[in-house]
């Protein structure tokens, strides 16, 4: 009895010290947060209703889950530009299957998320094998993918009726949507895979220093290949969620999502050199920028202004980035000396 009793008490002394440890390495990002949240609530009082921040939640969870995967590539120093045309040939695919094809609605959710992850084992081991920027690699696939979206769809929206597909976007457990569900479940796996396995410790190794990771026996191939696979799984998951969120395949989807994504990861703390960046940190970064759509909106500024903010938003937090790399060069001089 005491020893469980012990071994619960350790368990709740590591969980709340993780909890502040993790406020405490987001505090300049979630301050943020805090403060645009109280701004907008006091120029709109349907702001802080708690449908409205559900509503922000669900609206989020498509650029999450392409955030997540972003995070994990920009993690070893790379990019994905195509996870916003893989969301779209996803879901343009899956409404094809089921409505021309009629195939199930289980097989037309696996098939197009298989081939998305194939998508992202390509990306991974043409920049790998190749020594092509990842930047050419996965611009080429974005345009590859929008274009078999296009084809597909034969550049139309391909309308779903089927409804067992449609409620895997649209319903609800409670007062809470399934994708702010999926979004807490693809968070913690991917909080648990960077953070508490040695694959995790590899991808910040790898992205700190590739010299000293490789020097010390770890696959860069493995990993690369694995990262971009993860980015284009969740993308393609995505997609499906999205289209059924729509009752639609668009092959216009998706457009500016790897965007969105890309501002995410950077506002949550991550850097474009590689080696840090934290889960928990996108998720903050995702939420700002959903912050904002929300609040632009309910204040009816025009949705151009909204592209601007993102850009602003964007430019700060990699100027902070650069500005905190350069005070810790300064810090290390100075020791040294």
């Amino acid at each position: 009895m005491n020893d469980n009793m012990t071994y619960k008490n350790l368990l709740i002394n590591k969980v709340i010290r993780s909890i502040v440890n993790y406020f405490k390495r987001n505090i300049g990002i979630l301050s943020g947060l805090i403060f645009i949240m109280i701004l907008v609530s006091f120029l709109s009082e349907n702001f802080l209703t708690a449908s409205n921040l559900l509503n922000i939640l669900r609206q989020i969870s498509t650029n999450v889950f392409l955030a997540f995967g972003m995070s994990f590539v920009i993690l070893i120093c790379g990019i994905d530009l195509s996870v916003g045309s893989v969301l779209a040939f996803s879901g343009v695919l899956a409404a094809y299957m089921i409505g021309v094809w009629n195939w199930p609605v289980w097989l037309a959710v696996l098939a197009p998320i298989i081939i998305c992850t194939l998508v992202g084992i390509f990306n991974g081991v043409i920049v790998t094998f190749t020594g092509i920027a990842a930047f050419v690699v996965t611009l080429s696939t974005q345009t590859i993918f929008r274009g078999f979206a296009m084809l597909i769809a034969n550049g139309a929206p391909i309308r779903i009726i089927n409804q067992a597909y449609i409620t895997i976007g649209t319903s609800y457990l409670g007062p809470i949507a399934y994708p702010i569900i999926y979004t807490a479940f693809a968070m913690l796996v991917c909080y648990l895979l960077l953070n508490k396995t040695r694959f995790g410790r590899h991808i910040y190794a790898l992205g700190g220093n590739r010299t000293a990771a490789l020097f010390a026996g770890i696959s860069a191939t493995r990993v690369e290949v694995f990262v971009y696979a993860l980015s284009s799984f969740l993308a393609g998951f995505a997609g499906i969620v999205l289209s059924s969120r729509m009752t639609a395949g668009v092959p216009a989807s998706g457009e500016g999502y790897e965007l969105d994504a890309i501002a995410a990861v950077v506002l949550g703390g991550a850097s474009f050199t590689g080696g840090v960046g934290t889960i928990g940190g996108t998720l903050i970064g995702a939420i700002i920028i959903g912050v904002l759509n929300n609040g632009l909106n309910m204040l009816n500024v025009a949705a151009f202004w909204q592209y601007v903010a993102k850009g602003v938003v964007i430019l700060l937090a990699v100027l902070t980035d650069v500005l905190r790399k350069k005070r810790k060069e300064r810090s290390s001089i100075i020791k040294m000396k």
